[in-house]
Formats: structure tokens, C-alpha cells, sequence
């Protein structure tokens, strides 16, 4: 790495990982990922929790400082009891996308905009060559959902995993095998805009962030990600912890939000199912993870996640910072270059950190 890139690299870390810890305005906050806010922590909207052990979330917080965690948000029964770290800052979400276009379709479907037994064959959809085959067509977007498509197109944002476990085309019929598939989860993006004829920030800002009071997610959130290997481009979601501390709670809450219906019911129930072994006893729903104990979780890049264990009326996200807004004018060699400076969490870290977490918990 040349001296320039070795000074743009260092000056990038120390702006963002240093940001909020200073006096800044607030166009320098909304530029770098904070919304100007007075009443940034979610005490200001939720009661806080009592009886749960101080120095045992101590400890959780320590571990969660140790392995690279952002920021750490708790919930219990509505009420906080704990927030840690910028947890108002808007970072990219990664795969976490796939767990908040699934509360979309929740809602569209309900409305009667789309059908999930619509084939792709009806909906005109294709790519680029090699397009896809006629038993690809009949994949529904049921199918899509479930990550069962059986269409194994090169995608947006796929990983070297993906990239390397990808199966043969026209291997499996739609609906036979479950594999991971960015394909399937960029072409739900375009569908559903396709159908509802509503930009995905939007829909997200109208049916779901301004219902249960999201302080930082904006329409402009959603990015769209194009690459020449596919028509259909990955949509980021740039969101804050808190934001996903309340969607958590609404889906612990079974849609509901202030005694208004915002995601159904059936829905929650549905898309939380483990229609597949994904591995290591983790289940796959629709866009969610699944646990045997009946906890649930969205999960992304990095250690994003959104735990949610409906039994005990508990919710956690952990955070770590691979960007903000800003950082999309960074050239992809400076991208690159950041990686070594990130620590990934893990799901067997997120694993201890919940059981740290859950230490704490009051002992009735």
C-alpha cells in the first residue's frame, strides 16, 4: 500500500470510528451517519428494566467491546435495560436487508399486492445470458422467500462462500433444495417493487419505520447495488441500532405497535417457520433464521444481528461498524483496504454474548 493510500486509510478510521466522541454540526452528523438528536438514547421511549444484574451486564458489555462489537441494545419486555455504544449511528445492515424486505412482503401480502404462488414465469422475469431456463421460470416467490428457488444465476453481492458453494444450473427443481442465494433475495427487491410500484425505502419509511417510530431511517436509506453479472441490483439498508431494537420489539410484539397492526400476525409466524435445515441445527424461514429453543434472528456481514427469543420477551442487537452513508464516495481500494481494521462477530461469539447477556436476567 502506497504513503497517499496508507494516509487516506488512517485519516477514514480515525473520522469514523472517533465520530460522535466530539462537537460536531449537524450537517457533519446526518454526512457521517448520525441524525441530530437531543434525545438519542431509547430510555427518552422506553421504560427502563429493573432487577437485572449490573455487573453481569458489565461483563457482557466488556466481551462485546472485546470482539469488535459497535453497539449492544437489550430489551425485556418492552423496556430497556441496556444501550450501549453509538447505537444511533446509521451503518449498513448487510444481510440484515433480507430480514426487513421479508416484513415488506408481510405487508403486501396482505394488502392483496402480491401473490406468493406467482411464478417467475408470470412476472416476465430474466437475466442476463445464461437467462434462465424454463424450469427456473417456474420458481414462485414463495420459493424466493424460502431460498428454495433452485435458480443458481450469478448475483449481486454474493460472497466467496456463495460464489463457491453455488450448484450447477437446472440441478434441482424449484422448491427441492435450500441454499443460501443472493440471487433469490435482489430479485424479491425488484419484485416487490415491481408489484406494489413503491421504492423499497419508501414502503419501508410509510408501512413499517414510521409506525413504530424509527428516530433515524429515512426513504433514501435503501441503496441500490448494481453489478454487470445480473439485471437486478443488492439493496443495503442503511439503519441505525436503535431502529432495529424497535423493529425487534415489534416482531416480539407479534406485529402489533401500539395497538395498531403493522406487520401480521400470520406473517410473523409464517416467515419465523424453519421450512429448511439450514446447518448445525439452524433452521431457514422466510428470510429469518431459526433456532431450535423457538428464538429467532436476523443476521448480516460482520456480526449484524437481531436476536429475538420470544419465550423469555427478549430482544438484542448487536452492531459493528463496516460504514456509513459517507463512506459510499470511498474509492474500493480504500474499501478494502479498511477490512483488517474490522473484527467480525461470529455467530459462536453473538452465541456468548447472549448467554453473558442472559446471566443477567433477573433470577424470577
Amino acid at each position: 500500500m502506497n504513503t497517499w493510500l496508507r494516509v487516506c486509510v488512517a485519516i477514514t478510521l480515525t473520522l469514523v470510528l472517533q465520530i460522535g466522541s466530539q462537537s460536531i454540526s449537524a450537517h457533519e452528523q446526518e454526512q457521517n451517519g448520525f441524525i441530530k438528536d437531543d434525545f438519542a438514547s431509547l430510555r427518552y421511549s422506553f421504560p427502563l428494566a429493573e432487577n437485572w444484574s449490573a455487573e453481569k451486564l458489565s461483563q457482557a458489555t466488556l466481551y462485546a467491546q472485546e470482539i469488535g462489537s459497535s453497539s449492544v441494545i437489550v430489551m425485556h419486555e418492552g423496556k430497556l435495560v441496556l444501550e450501549w455504544g453509538k447505537t444511533n449511528l446509521r451503518m449498513w445492515s448487510h444481510s440484515v436487508r433480507k430480514s426487513l424486505l421479508s416484513a415488506l412482503y408481510g405487508v403486501a401480502v396482505e394488502k392483496g399486492l402480491i401473490n406468493l404462488n406467482t411464478t417467475l414465469g408470470d412476472l416476465g422475469i430474466d437475466d442476463r445470458p445464461p437467462r434462465l431456463s424454463e424450469q427456473e421460470k417456474q420458481a414462485t416467490i414463495l420459493n424466493l422467500l424460502q431460498s428454495r428457488s433452485g435458480i443458481y444465476h450469478e448475483a449481486a453481492a454474493e460472497s466467496a462462500n456463495m460464489k463457491k458453494g453455488r450448484p450447477s444450473r437446472d440441478v434441482f427443481r424449484p422448491g427441492e433444495h435450500w441454499f443460501y442465494n443472493n440471487w433469490d433475495f435482489n430479485v424479491l427487491g425488484a419484485i416487490f417493487e415491481l408489484k406494489t410500484n413503491v421504492a423499497l425505502g419508501q414502503a419501508f419509511k410509510e408501512w413499517i419505520a414510521d409506525p413504530i417510530g424509527m428516530q433515524d431511517f429515512r426513504a433514501d436509506d435503501v441503496h441500490y447495488n448494481w453489478e454487470k453479472v445480473s439485471l437486478y441490483p443488492a439493496f443495503p439498508f442503511w439503519i441505525s441500532a436503535r431502529d432495529l431494537a424497535r423493529f425487534g420489539q415489534l416482531y416480539l410484539q407479534l406485529g402489533v405497535w401500539e395497538d395498531k397492526r403493522v406487520v401480521p400476525e400470520d406473517w410473523i409466524y409464517a416467515s419465523t417457520f424453519p421450512y429448511s435445515k439450514a446447518y448445525e441445527g439452524i433452521g431457514y424461514g422466510l428470510m429469518w433464521w431459526t433456532h431450535p429453543s423457538g428464538a429467532y434472528y436476523a443476521h448480516g456481514y460482520m456480526g449484524q444481528f437481531i436476536v429475538i427469543i420470544p419465550e423469555l420477551k427478549i430482544v438484542i442487537v448487536n452492531r459493528v461498524f463496516t460504514g456509513t452513508p459517507s463512506m459510499n464516495c470511498l474509492s474500493d481500494e480504500i474499501k478494502e483496504e479498511l477490512k483488517p481494521y474490522i473484527r467480525p462477530v461470529g455467530r459462536q461469539q453473538m452465541k456468548r454474548l447472549v448467554d453473558l447477556i442472559l446471566q443477567a436476567k433477573p433470577t424470577s
